[in-house]
């Protein structure tokens, strides 16, 4: 449901800092992930979406969502100018501040799309009936002889035309038309949703004139680089800064004091010693002349291999039951022909976006103000509030464009580092990080160990499924003691399995966390879509049948008599992505020598989504030479969007898949920047090709992250089409690939 309003001009100029004129109107959309409910007076109505028509015709539309890369500030532009009838030119985008009028602004989850569409349209198309009835008052016919055509009103009985700016005046003083009123546009009559579109950004993109958070300059600001314990959760004992202050521009040394709220690791930050400069470099190079002695607390002991072995230890023994299962495992497998049980394995994964966690603060007394690239303004702005005891209606988070996200910038560390910094100071400060500091001292994404055990009768069909799984939860970083998976993290491909089994059983084991765990882009379907792939393809080969089929066979067709809801799983959605997938790859071809073909299908965010890889392995040396990939999102807004999406999801699995891996040894991170924690390069990437289902008549659903956890699980399954041997264990270079 949503609610539309005029938005009152003078509270509009305070609160936005647009000029006042035109139409205004705002939108209250409710979504169930919304954590601030928007407020509704008899003074002011505090919307989270809205949107400005001026005087001059143009169009603004206020994003309350961050922009990454996805293409967000583009895509929910493109729902407004449908609707209105707009003419794209004219169409123009404005960040948010971090906010609770604008509901829950964390960008993440693949859901900015889903949850706001429609308010979005119905705005749109409110502010197109408003035009057509202040034309029709002014040429003095009925409505229904106007229509709005490319930013204007068009008279059906004499082909007259009015610009949109010329009307907002007369139609800012009309109501907005009763809810019930409003019409949306016929899915045929799409101009702008389900095509290919120019970024509203795509200038300032081009150009360099785009301003990411590492941008940002301010009269008088200084610069700082922190150094912090090489283990998590450690604190300064003594430093020495002889040496870091003789260099040249450094003006301030600072110790930091780790901050933290009563309970839990997620907020605040780690603390260390903060070197203030003239420069970034200088800062940089401050920092590594310090001399620190580090009390390296209760972690310097944990080694991510041992870690790896009892985690291992413990999924090969029964695990804590998951409730949700079917049926009676042990039966299934005491009457089974043949029995097929591995072990896989994924490390601990950083994000490493190309721009590095950074924030610019300036501390004034009794207000704060920040520019930063964030994903969750709310989350920070709540944070400085609780740490700095300032009231939060004195703190403003400027949301800046951010270079990569992936989930790492939903943390807000490096913003509660920068204002403890300009509070010392009594200066504004930008903190920038290394990329060593990136991937030393992240929100990482968690390891992980399953144990899949299957059954088979004889004809080959899958009688039994027993999964373990054992990975630290991103609940630990808030709540103490959260040794094992939360209910919303196995809700994440596992506990609802695609495929219809007749027995099956999960069990969840103890994994306690000794790094910082967060979010990283598409989440634990991460592990579930690699263990649950990679062993589909373990039993279709000991069942000796085809993996396409043995995976269509497991998904059983839906009847047409079962009644679904908008966003409840379809198997039929899921075996016409993998049909489609296997049409593109021609799957069951003649390859080359050394290639091998892998196909992996995984539902996520409510998208379905299936790829077929191919590969090459010779000499041990694995190279990507096609993938393949069809996803069924819905109604697809900007399909050049998804395309590029894809894509991007495809490269960002695949360097998972081959090069990632965190490891610890004596508490601290081994790796370092990009030479030993490494990322796909141009010459390694493949032949992509995708593929976008018409479902336009479905909601819409996930994007960013559906593409990401196919890919480890196609790759190895392809690997072992080639050349006989399996990967369970992640990344390639780790089990002796290249």
């Amino acid at each position: 449901m949503s609610n539309i309003q005029k938005i009152d001009r003078r509270n509009f100029v305070k609160l936005f800092g647009l000029a006042s004129g035109g139409i205004i109107l705002g939108c209250t959309a409710t979504t169930v992930e919304k954590k601030f409910k928007p407020a509704i007076d008899s003074d002011f109505f505090e919307p989270n979406l809205f949107v400005q028509i001026d005087t001059s015709g143009t169009v603004t539309l206020i994003a309350s969502r961050s922009e990454m890369g996805q293409g967000i500030r583009t895509s929910l532009a493109s729902a407004i100018a449908d609707e209105l009838e707009a003419d794209w030119q004219y169409v123009k985008v404005k960040q948010a501040t971090g906010h609770e009028k604008y509901g829950n602004q964390n960008t993440d989850g693949s859901r900015s799309v889903r949850t706001r569409l429609e308010p979005m349209r119905k705005m749109g198309a409110a502010a197109k009936m408003m035009l057509i009835s202040a034309a029709a008052q002014k040429w003095k016919i009925a409505e229904k002889d106007c229509k709005a055509e490319n930013h204007f009103i068009v008279n059906t009985l004499n082909n007259d035309k009015l610009f949109y700016g010329d009307l907002v005046a007369l139609a800012s003083e009309l109501e907005v038309p009763n809810q019930t009123k409003i019409e949306l546009k016929k899915v045929a009559d799409f101009k702008y949703i389900g095509k290919t579109l120019k970024s509203v950004d795509l200038k300032e993109f081009t150009t360099g004139t785009a301003t990411y958070g590492i941008d940002i300059r301010i009269p008088n600001m200084q610069f700082a680089a922190v150094a912090r314990c090489p283990v998590a959760f450690g604190s300064v004992k003594s430093f020495k800064k002889n040496k870091a202050a003789q260099v040249s521009g450094v003006s301030q040394i600072i110790e930091l004091q780790r901050l933290t709220p009563p309970i839990g690791k997620f907020f605040g930050m780690l603390g260390g010693v903060a070197v203030v400069a003239n420069t970034t470099w200088a800062a940089f190079q401050g920092k590594l002349a310090l001399d620190i002695d580090w009390n390296l607390g209760e972690n310097v002991s944990f080694d991510t291999e041992k870690f790896k072995q009892t985690l291992t230890e413990r999924v090969r023994k029964r695990g804590k039951l998951v409730p949700g299962g079917n049926g009676n495992v042990n039966s299934a497998f005491k009457q089974a022909n043949q029995i097929v049980e591995a072990t896989y394995h994924v490390p601990f994964l950083a994000h490493a976006p190309m721009e590095v966690p950074n924030a610019t603060a300036w501390f004034q007394k009794d207000k704060i103000e920040v520019w930063a690239p964030v994903q969750d303004p709310q989350t920070a702005r709540s944070e400085l509030a609780h740490f700095f005891e300032i009231p939060i209606e004195n703190i403003t988070i400027h949301v800046t464009f951010l270079g990569g996200g992936f989930g790492r910038k939903s943390k807000s560390d490096f913003v509660v580092e920068a204002v403890a910094i300009s509070k010392k100071i009594n200066a504004p400060v930008q903190v920038v990080w290394t990329r060593e500091d990136d991937i030393q001292h992240s929100f990482y994404h968690a390891t992980s160990a399953q144990y899949l055990k299957g059954s088979l009768d004889k004809q080959g069909n899958v009688t039994g499924w027993l999964q373990r799984v054992g990975f630290p939860s991103i609940v630990s970083s808030f709540k103490p003691l959260s040794d094992y998976a939360s209910g919303f993290e196995l809700g994440q491909g596992f506990t609802k399995p695609i495929y219809q089994l007749p027995n099956f059983r999960l069990e969840n084991v103890k994994a306690e966390a000794n790094l910082r765990i967060g979010w990283l882009r598409s989440v634990v379907h991460i592990h579930s879509g690699f263990g649950n792939n990679s062993f589909v393809d373990e039993l279709a080969y000991a069942a000796k049948k085809d993996p396409v089929q043995f995976h269509l066979d497991l998904l059983k067709k839906e009847t047409n008599n079962v009644k679904l809801a908008p966003l409840q799983y379809n198997s039929n959605r899921m075996m016409d992505v993998l049909n489609q997938t296997a049409k593109m790859a021609n799957w069951g071809k003649k390859l080359p020598k050394n290639h091998g073909l892998g196909v992996a299908i995984h539902y996520s965010f409510y998208s379905y989504v299936a790829t077929i890889v191919e590969v090459s392995v010779i000499d041990k040396k694995v190279k990507l030479e096609n993938v393949f990939t069809t996803i069924d999102c819905g109604l697809a807004l900007n399909k050049d969007n998804i395309k590029n999406q894809l894509e991007g999801a495809t490269m960002f699995g695949m360097s998972l898949a081959m090069h990632g891996k965190i490891s610890t040894k004596d508490g601290a991170v081994e790796q370092h920047n990009f030479f030993d924690y490494q990322m796909a390069r141009m010459q390694d990437a493949p032949n992509i090709n995708i593929h976008i289902m018409d479902k336009m008549h479905e909601p819409p659903t996930g994007v960013g992250e559906p593409g990401v956890p196919v890919m480890a699980p196609a790759i190895c399954n392809a690997i072992f089409n080639a050349t006989g041997q399996r990967v369970r264990s992640l990344p390639l270079t780790d089990v002796g690939f290249l």
